[in-house]
């Protein structure tokens, strides 16, 4: 079941649903979702004489290079840009909560892609949402640290997680504060 802005600050006051820093419910609460802000950190690739990306191969990390832009500052995506970025808010969800992002329309509707594929947040995640960014559009578009950026919905689960996300062996993602490159080269270790 989603949850309604009722039962997200109701979830919130029980500590089963936590985002730091606080968020401004007046601005940022919706009538199923919690809008989050777009943060200072952000990933993209740098140019590289590698013609591929090799999913096995453990180069892939030197492929980005880390932008960080101040509180209130923009940050530019261009054309068929492919960027990392994270929230300002670290979310932490209890073993019978999973989170799921959603991109805002407003930003859609200019060619911004929030994220390409990672739209769930496991039960017992903790840490920043990264945001996959694509500009579909023909033009920069212009982002700025801080402002709101997507929406997160909560569901429940019929009964809590037997092995939440933190406690999975082969989490690789968990706890993230900055953008945070693939570590698909981990998987199998």
């Amino acid at each position: 079941m989603i949850l309604s802005d009722t039962d997200i600050r109701r979830y919130m006051a029980e500590g089963k649903i936590k985002i730091d820093p606080e968020p401004d419910f007046g601005a940022q609460l919706g009538p199923c979702s919690l809008d989050l802000r777009l943060g200072n950190n952000f990933k993209m690739f740098r140019p590289s004489n590698y013609s591929f990306i090799d999913v096995k191969s453990t180069y892939n990390g030197d492929l980005m290079q880390e932008v960080i832009v101040a509180d209130d500052a923009p940050f530019i995506i261009q054309p068929r840009e492919f960027v990392i970025a994270v929230t300002k808010e670290t979310i932490t969800l209890t073993p019978d909560i999973m989170g799921r992002l959603d991109g805002r329309s407003s930003l859609g509707r200019l060619g911004l892609v929030v994220h390409s594929t990672a739209a769930r947040f496991d039960p017992g995640w903790t840490g920043k949402a990264v945001m996959e960014f694509g500009n579909l559009g023909t033009r920069p578009i212009i982002l700025y640290a801080g402002m709101r950026i997507c929406a997160m919905t909560f569901e429940t689960l019929s009964s809590p997680s037997g092995i939440p996300y933190t406690k999975q062996k082969d989490h690789k993602y968990a706890g993230q504060s900055v953008a945070t490159a693939s570590k698909i080269t981990e998987e199998g270790k």
